[in-house]
């Protein structure tokens, strides 16, 4: 398991500065980090990358500032290794996708929408040695964007869940998911797995701490005919799911 040298899944920013020298201009007299400047955010997650996982990661400019940690921890409630996985949405860092070939060992395809992202992924997944399969989505989620007749043993995804466009915190794309709870995109995918999952294959969502939206999706996903479980973890100071979904 990936840890720091304490044990502990994190990384002193004293450390950071060591890998990028650049986080001193971020950093109070107290040795605090300005968590509130993106570009520190950028910096430090990408040290965080580098030194517990093995990642060379680049941000695009105006991506979401993915973390590290809790994309492994989300990871781990699902993957045993050597899966064939399927990401929906890898975003520009393709950092779930790397992480579930390199660590877990898996057979990986993953898709993105966005044509400046999926660059910046393809990127990423060249300069770690990623033999990652990258397909360019259409607007599609699964159907019209995988070939029919793929099975995959688990399809997930860090979907995205707001209501509507949320002011300087994520792209549109990133961000909305759109229905009366932020579920819609994440309905619609697991709708359409159930056509390119493996017997006893599983869907898993990465999602935030918010019950509305989580149990509109288990309602659904309990409809289609699924067996639901959330695993509820915390990744530093905040909460999120892994809401598992088994045929």
């Amino acid at each position: 398991m990936p840890a720091w040298k304490d044990g502990k899944l994190g990384l002193p920013v004293k450390e950071a500065v060591k890998l990028f020298p650049e986080l001193n201009n971020y950093i109070d007299e107290r040795g605090r980090l300005d968590f509130s400047n993106r570009e520190a955010r950028i910096l430090y997650n990408r040290a965080i990358a580098k030194a517990l996982f093995g990642l060379e990661i680049e941000y695009h400019p105006r991506g979401l500032v993915t973390t590290p940690v809790s994309r492994y921890l989300f990871l781990k409630t699902f993957l045993r290794g050597g899966e064939r996985v399927l990401e929906i949405g890898t975003g520009h860092t393709a950092m779930m996708a790397l992480m579930a070939e390199k660590l877990f060992k898996c057979d990986v395809t993953a898709t993105e929408l966005d044509g400046e992202f999926f660059e910046y992924a393809r990127k990423n997944i060249e300069q770690n040695g990623g033999k990652v399969r990258l397909i360019k989505s259409n607007g599609g989620v699964i159907k019209g964007v995988i070939p029919e007749g793929e099975r995959f043993d688990v399809i997930f995804s860090a979907p995205p869940y707001y209501e509507r466009p949320t002011r300087g915190v994520l792209t549109e794309r990133e961000g909305v998911g759109g229905g009366e709870h932020g579920e819609a995109f994440s309905v619609r995918l697991i709708e359409e797995a159930l056509e390119y999952l493996k017997p006893r294959g599983k869907v898993a969502l990465f999602l935030p701490d918010k019950k509305p939206l989580i149990n509109a999706i288990t309602k659904k996903g309990e409809e289609l005919g699924y067996s639901v479980r959330d695993v509820r973890f915390k990744a530093g100071t905040r909460w999120r799911h892994s809401l598992i979904l088994s045929v």
